[in-house]
């Protein structure tokens, strides 16, 4: 029998590849927006991660959804220090959520209050896509934008608390793997894995139209 964590994977792997290959995420990449879009959008990781990690402090010592916990992992002050190099310092005045990012973010405070084993599908979709396909986002913003390699504006892309990727990974994935909860949570963490990539997917089709391609 798979494990968890291969289960997890495997079962939102269309809603992942959904999300990846969105308009505006090609479009991004692909060096047809400026850099006005990259700030859009990570303004809009900004209240995503706040509800994220403003949970994650209620959590911790949770023995379902504490192990995820991880402080070297928690991106909203390298958010922040991205933000005042795009925005300005007064980045916080002018901050606003897209409708599908405000149900994204209430979302991920709901299960954060309320069922900690649905924090870790929002846990793992975002944390563990930030340090595989993230790294491919930062590498075009540097390349696109001219910002420097590890400096503000891609902050949020560079886990300086953890030296080996690859070794937490696989050590992320034992976590999964080890969660105490029955088969039937199991398969609702993996619904609520497919919602997440859902709700991401909606932040990017919001972005594309906020965005769009001149014809």
């Amino acid at each position: 029998m798979d494990s968890f964590s291969t289960l997890i994977r495997t079962a939102s792997h269309e809603q992942h590849v959904e999300a990846e290959t969105s308009t505006f995420m090609t479009d991004l990449l692909g060096g047809r927006l400026g850099v006005d879009a990259y700030a859009r959008y990570t303004e809009q990781l900004w209240f995503v991660y706040e509800a994220l990690e403003s949970g994650a402090r209620d959590l911790a010592s949770d023995p379902v959804a504490g192990p995820f916990v991880r402080p070297e992992l928690f991106r909203l002050s390298a958010l922040e220090r991205d933000l005042e190099h795009l925005r300005g310092p007064g980045w916080r005045t002018t901050l606003t959520a897209l409708p599908a990012t405000r149900e994204y973010a209430d979302r991920v405070a709901e299960v954060a209050r309320e069922w900690p084993a649905g924090y870790i599908a929002h846990h793992y979709t975002r944390y563990l896509g930030d340090l595989s396909g993230g790294q491919i986002i930062r590498d075009k913003a540097e390349k696109t934008w001219g910002f420097d390699k590890k400096g503000d504006g891609v902050r949020f892309y560079v886990f300086e608390g953890v030296s080996n990727p690859a070794a937490f990974k696989r050590e992320y994935r034992e976590l999964l793997d080890r969660v105490p909860v029955d088969d039937l949570e199991k398969q609702r963490i993996v619904a609520e894995c497919k919602r997440a990539f859902g709700l991401n997917s909606g932040v990017f089709r919001a972005l594309g139209e906020e965005f769009p391609l001149s014809a």
